[in-house]
């Protein structure tokens, strides 16, 4: 395998260390025989994956973040001889639950920002760590197995957690976050993402643009990089710091021939 000549076309150099792990992994996978995993992924590399893959022709993987449409996914690559059944049993051996139950006090104090803020301050890679689902009672936090132990000690020498129950769970047991949504109307001049981006990160067009062009907005979990793209009824636009929505409605235009689209904003 010519890993430089696969490479080549790559031209950033995080782009080029990921996939050069990616295809590290399949090589040991088969020649070992045995499942192969990185670290949690976010949506970019997720997507750039998910291409180089198809780019390779190489099928045997699957992306997985501790439920189903998790936003941070680990990719697992699978000799031949596996089968669904077998990778399944496997999924509790790679990714563990960090349980943060909060006295009552405390109930409902702390938003994802304090969770991911408090794994900072700990000096936890956020690329140990999945998914945070938080709750009114507290979170359940998607953790890589074998930093579990170290987490879950760290995150108990936090002050706003000193009071807190700190547990770590069987990925089965994980309490699924109760999704929540926001009902938006927003006018657009035409189906164009960035008159999407713009209105939805309220900035302007030109900021829009740049946002797009920094790789920071997602269709439907793909990265897209072209501000001419025409939103679809039921894309799932996801822009990088300012959250994930869905195109639920074409409602109507305005006289002056804009369209009105209704959004769902998951909060």
């Amino acid at each position: 395998m010519d890993k430089q000549k696969i490479l080549s076309d790559y031209k950033k150099q995080e782009d080029k260390i990921l996939l050069a792990q990616v295809l590290d992994k399949i090589e040991f996978s088969i020649q070992r025989e045995k499942l192969e995993y990185t670290d949690f992924l976010d949506m970019y590399q997720i997507s750039l994956v998910k291409s180089f893959m198809k780019k390779i022709d190489f099928e045997n993987y699957i992306l997985y973040g501790g439920f189903e449409n998790a936003e941070r996914n680990i990719l697992i690559i699978y000799p031949d001889k596996y089968n669904a059944n077998m990778i399944e049993k496997n999924y509790s051996k790679i990714i563990k639950v960090i349980r943060i139950t909060l006295n009552d006090e405390e109930k409902g104090k702390y938003s994802h920002r304090n969770y991911l803020g408090g794994i900072v301050k700990v000096g936890m890679k956020r690329e140990k760590v999945g998914d945070i689902l938080v709750s009114e009672d507290g979170a359940d936090i998607l953790v890589k197995d074998e930093t579990t132990e170290t987490l879950k000690q760290e995150i108990g020498t936090l002050t706003r957690f000193e009071n807190s129950k700190i547990e770590i769970v069987d990925l089965q047991d994980l309490r699924q976050q109760e999704i929540k949504v926001e009902e938006l109307s927003i006018i657009v001049p035409s189906l164009r993402l960035d008159n999407f981006v713009s209105d939805l990160a309220k900035t302007s067009r030109s900021k829009a643009s740049q946002i797009i062009d920094s790789e920071r907005v997602f269709i439907n979990g793909q990265n897209e990089t072209k501000a001419s793209k025409q939103v679809k009824l039921g894309d799932i636009i996801t822009i990088r710091g300012k959250g994930r929505f869905i195109v639920k409605e074409f409602s109507g235009t305005t006289r002056s021939g804009r369209t009105v689209v209704k959004i769902e904003k998951y909060v």
